[in-house]
């Protein structure tokens, strides 16, 4: 008898922990923004300056996820970054549309943000995102500010006026 309950609430228990389990995956998976797709073509993008892009960083539009950057590779010839994104198929950007590194934040990852173009032609699978911007460094910002690169110290102190009420040289006694 005593069995034939441990049985019972062990798969009771088993079929409540797959139930929290999918119902988990679902929330989880709505909540993060992953849905499944109908399938994704890819563009390219070339940039000056990469910075922390990297392959699973997002693709968005106006702020909504519409890809990923599934590659970034260097070119040989120009040494530019090319990033390889991969779009939804129900979105269709125009062909003059613009792609931009942004970060995420201070020291976060980055991201590419597009803004779509004026065009009545639509970018084709494996068409290229002409205008473009590279990410920033702000880091390197923050410390041209904090300490700037100007002149050697010399040049900047012979540059300086006298001090006022002072004379530049001792007067002369009679």
């Amino acid at each position: 008898m005593s069995g034939a309950r441990e049985a019972t609430a062990e798969t009771v228990m088993g079929t409540i922990v797959l139930v929290l389990t999918v119902a988990f995956l679902t929330y989880s998976l709505s909540v993060g923004g992953v849905h499944i797709s109908r399938g994704n073509y890819e563009i390219g993008a070339k940039f000056g300056e990469a910075g922390a892009l990297a392959p699973g960083a997002a693709v968005s539009v106006a702020g909504v996820k519409v890809g990923t950057v599934s590659q970034v590779t260097l070119d040989p010839k120009t040494y530019m970054a090319i990033a390889k994104l991969s779009i939804d198929t129900s979105v269709k950007l125009p062909a003059d549309s613009t792609a931009k590194i942004t970060s995420d934040g201070l020291l976060g990852g980055a991201h590419i943000a597009i803004a779509p173009g004026a065009s009545l032609e639509d970018l084709q699978p494996g068409g290229e995102i002409e205008n473009t911007q590279g990410a920033v460094d702000l880091l390197g910002l923050i410390g041209s500010v904090i300490r700037p690169q100007g002149g050697s110290g010399e040049a900047v102190a012979s540059s300086a006026p006298a001090p006022p009420n002072q004379p530049s040289q001792p007067a002369e006694r009679h």
